[in-house]
């Protein structure tokens, strides 16, 4: 008799859960719950078409995008790079690259004057401000409205020691 309670009880349970582990599996395999692992994500992908930075913000993770061209000489020195550090920081930060010779309108809105130029931007979504220890040159960027800081650049390559000292210093631990 206590048998017989006892499955009336656990046959209903393991059908519900056999039906949610259905559920769950067919909306993550077709493509209606977006997924925000680095690794089957678009927006941690390096190479992009366009910048949102409302959606890339939101993670909460430093960022930096480099403008430049996969036909521009400096720009190809840095290409490995951003492979590396995009390949490593997964998770910790966004590492992004936009071709502006291929997709002009990504750089609208940003202070862009030469490629490869790269925006740094805070994980709380402000803009970087880099300590004295970080011996890279950028330009600071105000608001003509308000002057206020709206974006903080670097015009030309970085080393990738250059980076990860920048990195260290946005708070990204290794």
């Amino acid at each position: 008799m206590e048998k017989k309670k006892l499955i009336r009880i656990i046959v209903p349970i393991f059908i519900v859960i056999v039906i949610a582990g259905i559920w769950i599996f067919k909306t993550i395999n077709s493509g209606t719950t977006e997924s925000i692992t680095p690794s089957n994500n678009k927006d941690f992908v390096l190479e992009t078409e366009a910048v949102d930075l409302d959606k890339l913000t939101a993670y909460g993770l430093p960022i930096i995008i480099d403008f430049g061209s996969d036909s521009c000489i400096p720009c190809k020195e840095m290409a490995p790079v951003l492979k590396t550090m995009n390949a490593e920081m997964q998770g910790k930060a966004i590492i992004k690259f936009v071709d502006v010779w291929k997709h002009t309108e990504a750089a609208d809105g940003f202070p862009i004057q030469v490629i490869p130029t790269q925006v740094f931007i805070n994980a709380d979504g402000t803009p970087y401000v880099p300590s004295e220890e970080i011996d890279v040159e950028f330009t600071m960027y105000s608001s003509k409205d308000t002057g206020e800081h709206a974006f903080t650049v670097h015009q030309g390559g970085l080393t990738e020691d250059q980076m990860r000292a920048i990195l260290a210093d946005m708070g990204v631990t290794e």
